[in-house]
């Protein structure tokens, strides 16, 4: 697929190389010469400078006969005239764009061919929202996606050394889930990816994925990870897109404080809110967070524009008795730096975005893709089509597909039902499968079982 990147950030530049490892012909276009060349000298990129909305600047990057573009700078204004463009000189078949501004998603007209033709918005403010707001949901998970239209929930946690399965082996957890039914899909055991079967014991610091019904997720977490009381206090760093965001959403369900270093800004949240409690003040400020009573929160989460300060911020409320602590973090090399070890989950918009990113061009009818450990595996939802003859998957049993490696299908959703997989369970036309993959290398092995062909064998 040849794909054209506007916007050699953080957002465009991961997305960009992400694409290019599987296969795609990416160009990335930025107005800074010095950044494209970093690219080019550290990736297989092609580069093009020039200003994203200039039609001369998209037709050296390749446009006329591009399959898709996704406009990835940092003006939501530069993106739509970019999409503009591209579609009135190119007719680029998918058009993709990254908008920020809460003003324009308001509008729901707004995008069409008719009028501006974004096929598809991705806003990061609000799956960065969604993905803590799934989080603060289940204390102890480091990460929580859905699938199914939100009935399939897939959950990390680490397991604690006085969870009940601590030391068990993976086939008593049945017993003690009295009916409730989930399939562990990945182990980690630090970096090693440990292969989950009926006989796997699980240890104390192991990452466990499992995949269940959303309305058991709490319930199976309890397995792995001690909760004596559900999260009531949650404390926001940083009034920002997100801060605010995240403020609208957990107001309606839990005691929120923000707080904001800039106080115009401070002012103007506290008027967009309806209970949470805004305050003037600088996070990272011992004597604050203690007035503020930062040992009483269950979650605080460090949400400004500066890393740095988040991950100061959360260190600190961490120190002080903050149960949990959670920091946006845009620069890559300090997730790996600081996740686990300083910071309990750290929130990387970049992998949150290209979720949402992949599952526009993943082959075969592949309808959710969600980014997990940090880029290096994903768990994807695909719809089975065709007929034994047709489908690598229709008709054969769970036990009888060639599946990857790496590969575990955890669930299946047929219509309003949600089986969890075992041995037997045969594959119907329509069938969701949600799979989680390991080792990224595999995701097109993975993608091909979704295709449908009247020559297959």
């Amino acid at each position: 697929m040849k794909i054209i990147v506007l916007g050699a950030g953080q957002v465009g530049r991961t997305v960009a190389i992400s694409l290019t490892e599987e296969d795609n012909d990416v160009t990335v276009v930025d107005t800074e010469a010095s950044i494209l060349q970093e690219i080019a000298d550290t990736t297989d990129l092609r580069t093009v400078a020039g200003q994203a909305s200039f039609p001369e600047v998209l037709r050296l990057a390749g446009a006329e006969d591009a399959d898709m573009i996704i406009a990835a700078t940092d003006s939501d204004e530069t993106n739509i005239v970019a999409i503009q463009i591209a579609y009135t000189l190119f007719r680029t078949p998918a058009k993709i764009a990254r908008i920020r501004s809460q003003d324009y998603m308001r509008e729901k007209n707004l995008f069409s061919n008719e009028h501006i033709p974004i096929d598809v918005i991705i806003s990061p403010e609000q799956l960065i929202t969604e993905h803590i707001e799934r989080i603060i949901e289940h204390p102890g998970a480091i990460q929580v996606v859905d699938f199914a239209q939100g009935r399939v929930r897939l959950v990390g946690v680490e397991v604690q050394r006085s969870a009940p399965m601590a030391g068990r082996p993976l086939a008593h957890m049945p017993d003690l889930l009295d009916g409730v039914h989930t399939r562990v899909a990945a182990i980690y055991r630090g970096d090693e990816r440990v292969v989950p079967d009926g006989s796997t014991v699980l240890r104390a610091g192991d990452v466990v994925f499992y995949l269940g019904q959303r309305k058991d997720a709490g319930l199976i977490m309890a397995l792995f990870h001690d909760v004596d009381e559900p999260c009531r206090h949650v404390m926001i760093a940083g009034g920002g897109n997100i801060g605010l965001l995240l403020a609208r959403k957990l107001e309606r369900f839990y005691r929120v404080k923000v707080l904001e270093a800039d106080e115009a800004r401070a002012e103007f949240i506290a008027g967009e809110l309806a209970s949470a409690m805004v305050l003037h003040g600088d996070a990272a400020n011992k004597e604050m967070l203690i007035d503020e009573s930062v040992s009483e929160m269950d979650v605080f989460c460090a949400l400004t524009n500066d890393d740095e300060a988040n991950i100061l911020s959360a260190m600190l409320a961490r120190r002080m008795g903050a149960d949990k602590v959670m920091s946006l973090i845009n620069r890559p090399a300090y997730v790996d730096l600081v996740e686990r070890d300083i910071i309990d989950v750290a929130v990387s918009p970049q992998q949150i975005t290209i979720g949402a990113l992949l599952t526009l061009i993943r082959r075969g009818d592949v309808v959710a893709v969600h980014s997990l450990r940090r880029g290096s595996a994903e768990a994807l939802e695909g719809v089975a089509h065709g007929d034994r003859e047709t489908s690598a998957l229709v008709g054969r049993s769970i036990g009888e597909l060639k599946l990857p490696g790496s590969a575990n299908i955890g669930v299946v959703v047929r219509g309003e039902e949600v089986l969890v997989t075992h041995h037997d369970l045969v594959i119907e036309p329509e069938d969701h499968l949600i799979v989680l993959v390991t080792d990224k290398r595999q995701i097109h092995d993975v993608e091909k079982l979704f295709q449908v062909g009247v020559t297959f064998v």
